[in-house]
């Protein structure tokens, strides 16, 4: 985990004897999402995202970190809602997809946050306009509702070959 993480602050949610889940939430439009904490390699400040011609139309371009080229996906982009500029919040979550290493441009990112498995419902067949494959359920927290992904499952095994291509 990078250092991003730490500046997060503390890990919150509920304390007991029940199975927790511990989440990364970030945010894309008016939306919060979370995905498991093991399946993020790191939190990174945007950088220089270089341009790649032909690439499928939601990778945004590639990115050189610490000697590795990184493909970069809008998930602005992937969800179709319309692009943002990129300011102080945005991040990039990178994940290992495979055997790529991918990274997903969000909004913002919001907390590491543990929540009871029990308040995780099922995704619905469709979720905001989306393909529910790679929804794992509704996180039900007091004042708000936390869509869950599985970030490997988002994309297809085409558009992973794209990817491994970029």
């Amino acid at each position: 985990m990078s250092l991003e993480i730490e500046e997060i602050g503390d890990v919150k949610g509920a304390e007991s004897d029940q199975e927790l889940i511990q989440l990364v939430t970030f945010s894309i439009g008016e939306e919060e999402f979370g995905v498991n904490i093991l399946q993020v390699q790191e939190i990174i400040r945007t950088m220089e995202i270089t341009n790649v011609p032909r690439a499928p139309e939601f990778v945004e371009g590639v990115i050189n970190l610490r000697g590795k080229v990184i493909p970069i996906v809008d998930m602005r982009r992937r969800f179709g809602l319309e692009s943002k500029e990129h300011d102080k919040y945005t991040r990039i979550i990178v994940i290992e997809i495979g055997m790529i290493i991918v990274g997903f441009v969000v909004d913002a990112v919001s907390e590491v946050l543990r929540i009871p498995a029990n308040s995780v419902q099922p995704p619905p067949p469709v979720v905001a306009g989306m393909d529910a494959d790679y929804i794992d359920g509704v996180g039900n927290l007091d004042d708000r509702l936390l869509i869950l992904l599985d970030l490997d499952s988002l994309l297809d095994n085409e558009e992973k070959e794209a990817l491994g291509t970029v």
